[in-house]
C-alpha cells in the first residue's frame, strides 16, 4: 500500500483519537502490526504559538514509524504554517476535517469545515504548497443528514492534490451514535481515483474483512474497537493477507499487554501522570471477563502504579484460577 511516497507494510491503520493515541497507545498498536498510526489531533495555532503541551503531541519513537500527524485548524495560513514546523516529526500529514467535539467545532474547525467547501478548497491548496509529504484529510459524511456532502469534499481534495482520504461515514450531528453508513465508503471509492480509506464500526476482524469487501476502500482505520484491544490491529491484518484468523489472545497474553502498555505509558508521562492516564486503559484490557466491574472499582481508588500492577496481577490471578476450577469441575 502507498500513500502518496509513503510505503506501508499493511492497509490497517490506527485512527487519530484525542486523549488516546498518545505515543505509548500507538507503539502498543504498532508492535501489533499496525501499517500505519496517527498522533492525536495537534492544534495548528497550538504550533505557531509554541505551546509545550502542543509539542509533546508529536513525541515519537523509531520503533513507531511511520508516523502520520494530524493537524486541525480553520485558517489556511495557520495549518501551513503548522505543516512546515512538523515536517520532520513524521512521514505524512492528515488534516482533521471530521472531529464532532463541540469545543473544536465552535472554533470553526474539525467537521465543521465540512459546512464550508470552499473554505476546505483553500486550507488544502494552502497546506499542499507548504509541504512535499504525503498529505490526506479525515472527514465524515456531512454536518448532519440534510447537508451530505462528502463527495463534493471528496472530489475538491482530490483536486488539490490530496493522496488520500478517509472517510468516517457518520455526519456530525450522528456523533458515534447509530451505523456507519458503509455505502458512502463505496459511492467515495467510486467517484475518486486516489485511495479511500474506511473508518466507522470495526470491532471485530471480519467487521474490516467486510468493509473492505463491500465498499473496495484501499485501507480500514480502526478506531474505538482497538480499545484494549490490540489483537484486533493484528487479526484484521492478518485476514487481509489471506491468513487465518490468529487464536484469540489468552489470559497470560492479555495481561503482558496492558503491564507493557503501563511500562511504556511510565517511561512517557511519568508515574503520577500515567497512573490517572492508564485508569481506563487497564479497564479496556480486562473488558469481558468475569469481576471486571469490580476491578474498575478497586483501580479507581489506587493511589499509586505499584497498586495498579498489584490489582492486574490479582485479577489475572483470580479469573484463571476460576477458569481452571471450571475445566476441572
Amino acid at each position: 500500500m502507498k500513500l502518496g511516497s509513503l510505503k506501508l507494510e499493511n492497509r490497517v491503520f490506527l485512527a487519530p483519537m484525542a486523549g488516546i493515541t498518545d505515543l505509548p497507545y500507538r507503539t502498543i498498536m504498532k508492535r501489533f502490526g499496525a501499517g500505519l498510526v496517527y498522533s492525536e489531533m495537534v492544534s495548528a495555532k497550538g504550533l505557531i504559538y509554541a505551546g509545550i503541551r502542543t509539542r509533546e503531541l508529536l513525541n515519537s519513537s523509531t520503533e513507531e514509524r511511520p508516523l502520520a500527524l494530524q493537524l486541525f485548524g480553520s485558517e489556511p495560513n495557520d495549518l501551513a504554517e503548522a505543516a512546515k514546523r512538523i515536517e520532520g516529526d513524521g512521514e505524512l500529514i492528515d488534516i482533521n476535517l471530521g472531529c464532532p467535539v463541540n469545543k473544536v467545532v465552535r472554533s470553526g474547525a474539525g467537521s465543521a469545515l465540512m459546512k464550508d467547501p470552499s473554505r476546505v478548497q483553500n486550507i488544502i491548496r494552502a497546506v499542499r504548497a507548504a509541504t512535499a509529504l504525503p498529505l490526506t484529510i479525515k472527514i465524515r459524511s456531512g454536518w448532519d443528514q440534510e447537508t451530505i456532502n462528502f463527495l463534493e469534499i471528496g472530489r475538491v481534495a482530490e483536486g488539490e492534490g490530496i493522496d488520500a482520504i478517509t472517510l468516517h461515514s457518520r455526519t456530525r450531528s450522528q456523533g458515534f451514535s447509530g451505523d456507519a453508513n458503509w455505502d458512502q465508503i463505496r459511492q467515495l471509492k467510486d467517484a475518486v481515483a486516489i485511495p479511500v480509506i474506511g473508518s466507522g464500526d470495526i470491532f471485530e476482524a471480519q467487521d474490516g474483512i467486510n468493509m473492505v469487501n463491500t465498499t473496495g476502500c484501499d485501507a480500514v482505520m480502526i478506531g474505538r474497537g482497538s480499545y484494549g484491544n490490540p489483537w484486533l490491529i493484528r487479526d484484521v491484518a492478518q485476514r487481509l493477507q489471506g491468513n487465518p484468523s490468529p487464536l484469540p489472545p489468552t489470559l497470560q497474553e492479555r495481561k503482558l499487554a496492558a503491564l507493557d502498555h503501563l511500562k511504556l505509558q511510565i517511561d512517557f508521562a511519568g508515574e503520577q501522570r500515567a497512573m490517572y492516564e492508564m485508569r481506563k486503559h487497564l479497564c479496556w484490557y480486562v473488558r469481558g471477563l468475569k469481576g471486571a466491574a469490580s476491578f474498575r472499582a478497586s483501580l479507581n481508588q489506587a493511589n499509586t502504579i505499584v497498586d495498579q500492577s498489584e490489582l492486574l496481577d490479582r485479577f489475572f490471578a483470580t479469573v484463571e484460577s476460576e477458569n481452571k476450577e471450571m475445566n476441572v469441575s
